[in-house]
């Protein structure tokens, strides 16, 4: 929930999101602050896209293609489930999550931008979604609690994640015995505010994830990927980083 002093802010921050366009590389949304160090964690050896805006498209123009309904059917988004959606922007799956796992499940909702948090807080709690928790998160660490999620949720954001292999690896424990994490994106170079499937999959191996299923998907604007955790999370400084070229085409 949003103080009440913060109401108006909140209202205008929104507005000015809303007219922002797609995830297309032009006009940033925050200017870009510097690195940290990852630490033991190996740098991605890849761009990284700016965060440009809370939305991908317009959801009248998803929801004509069917696109959170196809994207949950693949993911086997049931009632009860536990799902967090990171990246979660204005909402777009947030709320359509909220219906589908009903009153008996939860979403963990989680965005990086504190006016887009607040933003999305606030349609949360018009649209009474009672099943919805709204957070901030960190860069490299979603923060999300050990052993909590049926599914995690990673909509054309996964571009965008400065320290990839630190952000898997603290998100790893989050998922419960049979998880998966699902990741839509465009198969296009990061630069462009894409994923090459091939530096997904290596990238996502590199931290102890297995690939359970892929598919191409125009409607959600490119392809659907899914994967679970597999045997020990590695130590930090064992993770190596994936190269843009034969490293990445070798983990297809």
């Amino acid at each position: 929930m949003i103080a009440g002093g913060a109401l108006s802010s909140v209202v205008v921050a929104a507005a000015l999101l809303a007219s922002l366009t797609a995830c297309d590389g032009s006009k940033p949304l925050l200017k870009p602050e510097p690195t940290a160090s990852p630490g033991p964690f190996p740098a991605a050896d890849r761009p990284i896209a700016r965060i440009v805006s809370p939305r991908w498209s317009n959801e009248e123009a998803r929801d004509r293609l069917n696109e959170a309904g196809r994207v949950m059917d693949l993911a086997d988004i049931r009632p009860g489930m536990t799902v967090a959606d990171l990246g979660a922007g204005e909402g777009y799956y947030t709320t359509r999550l909220a219906a589908r796992v009903g009153a008996d499940g939860r979403v963990l909702a989680e965005d990086i931008v504190p006016a887009v948090r607040d933003a999305l807080a606030e349609r949360v709690a018009r649209e009474r979604l009672e099943n919805v928790s709204v957070r901030l998160g960190l860069p490299a660490d979603p923060r999300l609690p050990e052993n909590s999620f049926d599914r995690i949720f990673m909509v054309h954001m996964y571009h965008e994640i400065a320290q990839p292999y630190e952000f898997l690896w603290r998100m790893r424990p989050s998922l419960r015995r049979d998880g998966l994490v699902v990741v839509v994106d465009a198969d296009r170079a990061t630069r462009d505010h894409g994923t090459p499937p091939m530096l997904l999959r290596c990238e996502f191996a590199a931290v102890g994830y297995a690939p359970v299923d892929f598919r191409e998907m125009r409607s959600a604007g490119g392809y659907l990927a899914t994967f679970r955790a597999a045997g020990a999370r590695p130590d930090p400084a064992s993770i190596r980083a994936c190269r843009m070229g034969a490293r990445a085409r070798s983990a297809g």
